[in-house]
Parts: structure tokens; C-alpha cells; sequence
């Protein structure tokens, strides 16, 4: 990717499963944290700011909707509407119980986890709009 000049900042708002203090999650979810490290470093080197905010859902929540687990918006949307994606749902594990949890469905792939590289690819594009608009 190309650098991008006088980008704005883009906020990314990141919620997942938290079933206690030590912030135990699910293998998809922490996977995807991990992701969102990557992807910000990347986005620095591309000269976007981002601002991450990390929400935790309880299992009570959880419980009512679990397809809001895993969700990643920027600037405002979903992760699903910079990159024309869908979302899914599968079975995840025993953290989530019998629940199907959030997945991102692109083309014929499916993600459980949210690679970095998707990640980046709509925020660049969250960034470009920003930047068209102003």
C-alpha cells in the first residue's frame, strides 16, 4: 500500500467476550486483538492515525446477541461496509458455549478471526472518504 498524506485519524471501536477479571476471552477473539495490534502498527507506517477503543461485552450480553462479539467498527461502521463483506456466524468454543459467534464472510473466504490486513484495508479506505469529505 501506499502511504497516505495528511491522513485524519480513524477510530476503531473493538468488542468481545470478557467472562472475568483477567480478561478471559475466546481463541477468536484474542487472535483478532492481536490482529488490531498488527494492523495499528501498520497504519502508523502508512501515516494514519488510529485511536482503538476496546469494549467488553459480560456473558449476560453475550448471552442476547453473540454476533456482537468480534465486532470491529470504524469511524462508526462495521468493518463489513468498508470492504463490501457480510457477516456470518459459527460455532466457536467453550468459552462462547453452544453459541454461534461472529465471523466475516468476503468473497468465498470466511474469517473467524479478523486478519490485519483486513483491518488496514478499511481503514485506509475509512481514512480516503474522511479526506474526501473535508
Amino acid at each position: 500500500m501506499i502511504a497516505m498524506e495528511k491522513m485524519k485519524a480513524v477510530t476503531i471501536e473493538w468488542q468481545r467476550l470478557v467472562i472475568d477479571e483477567r480478561k478471559t476471552t475466546c481463541p477468536r477473539c484474542g487472535s483478532t486483538e492481536k490482529s488490531l495490534d498488527l494492523a495499528i502498527q501498520e497504519l502508523k507506517r502508512l501515516g494514519i492515525e488510529a485511536k482503538l477503543k476496546k469494549k467488553t461485552l459480560s456473558l449476560a450480553q453475550f448471552s442476547k446477541i453473540p454476533t456482537e462479539s468480534n465486532r470491529i467498527l470504524i469511524n462508526g461502521r462495521p468493518l463489513e461496509y468498508w470492504l463490501g463483506a457480510k457477516t456470518g456466524k459459527s460455532a466457536c468454543c467453550s468459552v462462547c458455549g453452544d453459541s454461534e459467534c461472529r465471523t466475516i464472510e468476503l468473497g468465498k473466504k470466511v474469517y473467524e478471526t479478523i486478519p490485519a490486513d483486513l483491518i488496514v484495508r478499511a481503514c485506509v479506505k475509512a481514512a480516503q472518504k474522511e479526506k474526501e469529505e473535508k
